[in-house]
């Protein structure tokens, strides 16, 4: 019998969040203060993100999501002679064939910002899909594709109506896209990979669009894969690649000194390898850790890449790779000796670089250091950063700051092998469940949760063994994870606040005006109900809104919900929060559930996870209504 504390429940609330509160408190009263100059650029962090060329090469676009601007940086002077608004939460940016329009993905606000190339001014807003990130006009500049992250799919927009004519089924998290330079096909990637059986190795996909018919023709398979991100093709269009991450998830994690956690690598795609082909980026005793950003040369020379947790560019010679390929009959994908053979060169740039530009004749590399605020410029023939650009945000870093730069950083692994955002991109999820802990194979598994306004939901870890955050993050993280000396105090302080610091994302299913459909009041009186069908009580403690309570939806408790397995070392379960809950499947806290749905169709059948044998099929559907606007 489960007895409960006399304790009111908000004064225990405000003993835990003290400490937090007092962390956030202190990092927002270092941030820097927002002090818009002359030319309307706010002093604030910028975290450039992505950028693209102006159609005379002189000028660089810039993407500053963390300010929500377009900087414009001058090249010949290396300085920032402009900056325009965005939305909010800018992701990615492509130009019209023409070069006079600058379309921009606002990620939170679920729109492109169509700015003029002449005036730095914003045209339009078009809306598109859930949380926008890569975006490409076809070659006619009639239409514009965005992949739409959360709700996993492409809109297809008719730019001269400015109206979103259609969706794309795309894989789970579409996040990025290239045209083929002969614009006969548009190539999509996906953060998150696709669902499956769980328990089984993960897969994505590179989705190929035709754009004349405007419609997918091909799902390319990446077996093994979860977590895929940019996308090039060769200018003779016979070559592409995608960088990704390959993570071994179904084993525990005491094998970080055998590089069984995530390999680095790239897939080649196209008629010069016939098929796909997965090579791998790192080396035997050191990790290149977070391929995202990636060009390929015009003449089809080099290949340059952003290993964004390891803070560097790495540099392929392509004429090597393709030989190497040929004479490999096997797969290699996981043979850590064979990136000698082509990976020539390995170039330390700023924090966090994600997005690379090559310049108009190719003889320089722009990297965008997301958490330094600036730009390197590499020469590509010595391979050798020659200067920085400062794109003007502030010079002192906050706890938050280095928080962030902890959090995105692989440097305290074992050989630089992962950091926090490995599996949480982007500070979200990966969509993945891991084997963390030495207790044996396949034995307490653990889903990946968000990270969205985490205080005041402790404790962590699926079954709560964790009392708070710094417990979760620091000697856990040294022991289990990182296999190497972790974070000192004050590291670990910066950490957690910046963890703590992570917003909620909008909630896409609610409505407008704030009210609830009426499917969504009917889940609403179930998730609440007190009593079965029949009116007799249910059990206080197999009420929904009885463990999902309070603001966070979670009373912060564990319980036995029947859906512990036999692997499992208790089966209590601590109570997740729901906030947001339709953007984190799968479910449970091993993630065996693939849906809302399945949560009570497959794992209750004893009703011990709340009551719902009794409900039809529409009343469940109200239910999961309703579940999606917490």
């Amino acid at each position: 019998m489960r007895t409960l504390s006399t304790i009111p429940e908000n004064a225990k609330l405000a003993a835990k969040l003290a400490p937090v509160i007092a962390l956030i408190l202190i990092a927002v009263a270092a941030r820097p203060a927002e002090k818009p100059t002359d030319n309307g650029i706010n002093e604030r962090y910028l975290s450039p993100i992505e950028m693209a060329l102006s159609a005379d090469g002189r000028q660089i676009y810039v993407v500053c999501q963390a300010n929500n601007e377009l900087r414009v940086i001058d090249i010949e002077s290396g300085k920032v002679v402009t900056a325009v608004s965005l939305g909010r939460a800018p992701r990615g940016i492509t130009l019209s064939p023409d070069s006079t329009q600058i379309y921009v993905t606002n990620s939170t606000d679920d729109t492109v910002s169509v700015i003029d190339a002449a005036t730095l001014k914003v045209t339009r807003t078009l809306p598109t899909g859930f949380e926008p990130a890569g975006v490409v006009a076809d070659k006619t500049g009639e239409t514009l594709y965005v992949a739409n992250r959360l709700s996993n799919d492409i809109s297809v927009i008719d730019l001269k109506a400015g109206q979103e004519t259609k969706r794309l089924l795309a894989g789970r998290g579409a996040s990025y896209l290239a045209l083929s330079p002969d614009g006969k096909f548009i190539y999509a990637t996906h953060i998150y990979p696709n669902r499956g059986v769980n328990r089984t190795p993960p897969n994505s996909e590179i989705t190929v669009i035709d754009t004349v018919r405007q419609s997918v023709i091909e799902r390319k398979p990446l077996h093994n894969v979860a977590g895929v991100f940019h996308v090039a093709l060769s200018m003779d269009s016979k070559l592409g690649v995608v960088t990704q991450l390959r993570p071994k998830n179904l084993i525990p994690l005491a094998h970080v000194e055998h590089g069984w956690v995530f390999g680095n690598s790239l897939t080649l795609f196209g008629e010069e390898v016939g098929g796909t082909v997965q090579v791998p980026i790192d080396e035997l005793d050191r990790y290149y850790s977070l391929p995202w950003g990636v060009v390929i040369t015009p003449d089809r020379s080099k290949i340059f890449l952003t290993t964004a947790n390891s803070q560097s560019v790495t540099v392929v010679d392509v004429p090597r790779l393709l030989s190497y390929v040929r004479a490999r009959r096997e797969p290699f994908v996981n043979d850590l000796s064979a990136s000698a053979n082509y990976v020539v060169a390995r170039i330390p740039v700023g924090h966090n670089p994600r997005g690379v530009l090559l310049s108009k004749d190719a003889t320089r590399l722009y990297v965008a250091n997301r958490l330094d605020d600036n730009i390197s410029v590499i020469d590509t023939q010595s391979s050798r950063v020659v200067s920085t650009i400062d794109l003007g945000g502030p010079k002192t870093i906050n706890a938050l700051r280095r928080g962030e730069r902890l959090f995105f950083t692989a440097d305290y692994a074992f050989q630089g092998h992962f950091g926090c955002s490995n599996c949480h991109l982007d500070a979200t999820i990966d969509g993945l469940q891991w084997d963390l802990e030495p207790d044996g194979f396949g034995k307490d598994i653990v889903d990946n949760r968000l990270l969205e306004n985490l205080a005041g939901t402790e404790p962590f870890k699926w079954n709560g063994g964790n009392p708070d955050m710094p417990t979760e993050c620091g000697p856990r993280t040294e022991k289990y994870f990182f296999r190497s000396q972790s974070f000192t105090d004050r590291e670990l302080t910066d950490l957690v606040t910046f963890i703590y610091s992570l917003p909620y994302r909008p909630n896409r299913y609610r409505q407008t005006n704030g009210e609830l459909s009426p499917a969504q009041e009917r889940g609403k009186a179930i998730f609440e109900r007190t009593t079965y069908k029949s009116g007799k009580p249910i059990p206080q403690t197999n009420q929904c809104s009885y463990c999902h309570s309070g603001p966070k939806f979670t009373n912060q408790q564990q319980f036995d919900v029947g859906t512990g397995k036999p692997t499992d070392r208790s089966p209590l379960v601590d109570v997740p929060q729901l906030p947001n809950v339709m953007d984190s499947a799968p479910y449970l806290h091993d993630g065996s559930a693939q849906s809302l749905e399945e949560i009570w169709t497959v794992y209750n059948p004893k009703d011990k996870h709340g009551v719902s044998n009794d409900l039809t099929k529409d009343e469940l559907n109200d239910l999961v209504e309703y579940l999606k606007t917490l």
